[in-house]
């Protein structure tokens, strides 16, 4: 199984330029030949390309250094060196590139479609042989200049997903099994806390061209946005989705107020996640337990989809009513 990275710092620099070269052609007539030495080659520029096919940061766990190619050093007889070999560190879809400056970090660049490319550092420029330092006063110039330095940069890359609907709510509330029961996803599933140590993700299909994809978030708990538990490790990864199914077990005693704890965690990591689309459903309705908290809740929210995960009870209509809130909320513009 591939373990799920989804942040890592590197360190990257671009390819230093080549530098001029000095030379003389040997002709007859000529003074001293007449200068012939070549322009460096530009250095290679460091390029981050977003791939559908990668899902994680984990190549950056066992590799944190990239170099573009220098440039190569001017030659005689006016040979330009040869430009080096920009770089191309391919990341999956959905990764955010930000800069770490004297320990402060600068947004650079948010790779949310597949294809897209940004260049992080650019390389320095060749140096410029005598032959450019001829003039009317000077027919034979011996200067030559050296390469530029490629740029070089501290990185911190961190993955946000990218998901229509996000499934949040407690440990051990049922998400993993939500998720396996209306897409193909199969999570690791207990009954434990923190079983999903990874997001997972699925695609939900209702037919007629209705397709939507949905993450299981692992579990949130009461100072999550200071990143106690899983912490805010794993709160970015519902900042891209359109809406969020706020799942809550009803067969605890406590179920209302760890609905309200988690909208609390919710406004203090984000206001624009904590107005996001939400829908609450109410889970584990096959148990006896449940009955208390399904009355109150029905008295607290006006609509509130009772389901069991388990026995698949309520999910189609749970699903249906994504759907349509997807489709009311699909053409603005996500800010995540």
């Amino acid at each position: 199984m591939v373990r799920f990275i989804d942040e890592a710092k590197i360190w990257i620099k671009a390819g230093d330029g080549g530098d001029g070269c000095v030379a003389f052609r040997r002709e007859k007539f000529v003074p001293k030949g007449g200068p012939s030495g070549g322009n460096g080659g530009k250095g290679g520029d460091v390029i981050f390309r977003a791939k559908k096919d990668i899902r994680t940061l984990i190549d950056f766990h066992y590799r944190q250094h990239f170099k573009a190619e220098d440039g190569r050093n001017g030659e005689g007889n006016n040979r330009e060196g040869r430009s080096g070999e920009d770089l191309i560190i391919p990341v999956p879809v959905g990764t955010v590139i930000s800069e770490i400056k004297d320990g402060n970090e600068s947004f650079l660049a948010d790779l949310a479609e597949d294809g897209a490319e940004y260049v992080v550092a650019k390389g320095g420029k060749g140096g410029k042989g005598n032959a450019s330092f001829k003039s009317s006063t000077n027919q034979a110039p011996r200067k030559a200049t050296k390469g530029e330095k490629g740029e070089e940069k501290y990185l911190k890359l961190e993955l946000k997903l990218l998901a229509d609907v996000g499934i949040i709510g407690y440990p051990n509330s049922g998400k993993s099994t939500l998720i396996s029961r209306v897409s193909s996803a199969r999570p690791k599933i207990a009954d434990y806390p923190f079983t999903t140590l990874a997001p997972n993700l699925g695609v939900v299909d209702l037919g007629d061209l209705r397709c939507f994809v949905i993450a299981d978030i692992p579990g949130l708990i009461e100072g999550a946005s200071e990143g106690k538990g899983l912490g805010h490790k794993f709160l970015r990864h519902i900042e891209r989705t359109k809406v969020l199914i706020h799942l809550v077990d009803l067969s605890v005693p406590d179920a209302l107020k760890r609905y309200y704890n988690i909208r609390e965690e919710l406004a203090k990591y984000s206001e624009k996640l904590y107005k996001k689309p939400e829908i609450i459903a109410g889970n584990k309705i096959d148990l006896d337990i449940s009955k208390k908290n399904i009355e109150i809740f029905r008295e607290q929210f006006k609509d509130v989809y009772f389901i069991s995960a388990l026995t698949g009870e309520g999910v189609r209509q749970l699903m249906e009513a994504v759907w349509r809130v997807i489709n009311e909320y699909r053409d603005k513009p996500d800010e995540g």
